[in-house]
């Protein structure tokens, strides 16, 4: 197995991402491909004089800055690591594709260079959550910020379709995110996207809430990409606070530091638990190929962990599940 990574991509590339490409080359049964400048890469591999003789390296002149216009950049620069990497992906010469570059041009690069799936209209980011009871994978969080009922649909056949064979659920649960639990709730968008999945054959639960993200109880939980990004952002700034305000608050007296000393063991599985870098990256669902977009400030951790992500869906055949699963649901629809 051959999985592409983008070794441009991301706020400190290419130190980090050849450091995550190193782990994952040490630990996972593929050859990682990175992908940018030869010069910028030796320089970061000569780091590591025993280095993996499952790394290779293809060259690509340019670059997409995290600021620049994702369909402008991909049009103009040809040879960036992302069109180059992606293309590599549409040529089957690698089996998956990874960046923590601007996920705007990867997302475009992956619906233009690579193209989307049978009977996928658009396709949506989905992202694993922590949760009390277990992770949620919420889809979409930015890739469609004005979808239509019929894309939330294709979003659980396929959430649940990678819950099922990637994540090992048996019967993954799929709630959508709405102003309330009742089917009466929000807007006419909302109330026909539940009419469809109501009818989809998948295990559907209803709406769910807000404050429902984090508890563990529902396997997927889809939403529009508007929705879906602030609920990340959100997420993400509150993590950063509660680990401030848990700091200030433990530094406040010898009593509290002794205490924070004494329970150490518990907030560094607590700082695990909710460490992004632990999922790596997120997939880029209906593409027809695995693409998988990392955090921008992914640390090497998080690159080795998104490589993962991608060896995952590739090992557990992700996008013939999801056909299947769209397949499934058209005869479903035929036979009521």
């Amino acid at each position: 197995m051959k999985i592409a990574l983008d070794a441009m991509g991301g706020d400190t590339a290419p130190e980090t991402t050849v450091a995550g490409a190193v782990r994952a080359a040490r630990e996972l049964p593929v050859e990682v491909v990175l992908v940018g400048r030869r010069d910028a890469i030796e320089r970061s591999l000569a780091s590591y004089p025993k280095r993996p003789k499952n790394l290779s390296l293809v060259h690509a002149t340019e670059v997409i800055g995290m600021d620049e216009s994702p369909v402008a950049s991909i049009r103009k620069k040809r040879d960036s690591s992302i069109n180059v990497g992606l293309g590599l992906l549409k040529e089957k010469q690698v089996d998956a594709f990874v960046s923590a570059g601007n996920t705007g041009a990867v997302m475009s690069a992956s619906m233009l260079l690579v193209g989307l799936l049978s009977g996928i209209e658009r396709p949506g980011i989905a992202i694993l959550l922590p949760g009390v009871k277990g992770d949620t994978l919420l889809i979409d969080v930015g890739a469609n910020i004005d979808p239509r009922p019929i894309h939330l649909l294709q979003y659980a056949l396929m959430g649940e379709a990678y819950a099922r064979c990637v994540l090992g659920t048996s019967r993954p649960t799929v709630g959508l995110l709405n102003v309330g639990a009742e089917e009466s709730k929000g807007t006419d968008f909302m109330k026909e996207t539940y009419g469809l999945l109501e009818g989809s054959g998948v295990n559907f639960v209803g709406n769910v809430e807000g404050h429902d993200i984090f508890t563990g109880e529902y396997s997927v939980i889809v939403c529009d990409g508007f929705a879906g990004n602030v609920a990340l952002k959100t997420a993400e700034s509150l993590a950063h606070a509660i680990k401030a305000l848990l700091r200030r608050s433990l530094a406040m007296s010898p009593i509290t530091r002794l205490g924070a000393w004494l329970a150490r063991d518990a907030f560094l599985q607590l700082r695990k638990e909710i460490d992004y870098a632990e999922h790596g990256g997120a997939p880029l669902l209906g593409v027809d190929g695995i693409s998988i977009i990392a955090h921008g400030a992914s640390s090497a951790k998080a690159i080795k962990n998104a490589l993962r992500v991608a060896y995952e869906s590739v090992r557990h055949e992700l996008n013939k599940n999801m056909v299947d699963a769209i397949q499934l649901h058209s005869q479903h629809v035929k036979s009521a």
